[in-house]
């Protein structure tokens, strides 16, 4: 039986995190950090899949929270002598 490794996220990163989890930042880092050990190969295949899931669960948290970054991004539109907030509106693309 293959001992489980502790997580390799330093406590000051776990400090970071919200109620909802890891900010934005704090999950990218963390991706980065699960690509690197599993581009170096050296991790046995539980450990792998187990990085592996935990890396798509962090890509998936990183999407949702830039979808909703985006959501409320607001764009200042001068009309006539003053500035009007409008939200964002993603451009449409061409066919």
């Amino acid at each position: 039986m293959v001992a489980r490794r502790r997580s390799d996220t330093p406590p000051t990163e776990t400090a970071a995190a919200t109620a909802d989890g890891p900010s934005f930042e704090t999950a990218l880092e963390q991706l980065e950090a699960i690509v690197d050990r599993l581009e170096q190969g050296e991790l046995e295949l539980e450990d792998a899949l187990r990085a592996f899931e935990a890396g798509v669960a962090l890509t998936r948290r990183c999407a949702r929270q830039l979808t909703d970054a985006e959501r409320r991004i607001e764009v200042l539109v001068r009309e006539g002598e003053s500035w009007v907030a409008r939200p964002f509106q993603e451009p449409e693309e061409a066919e």
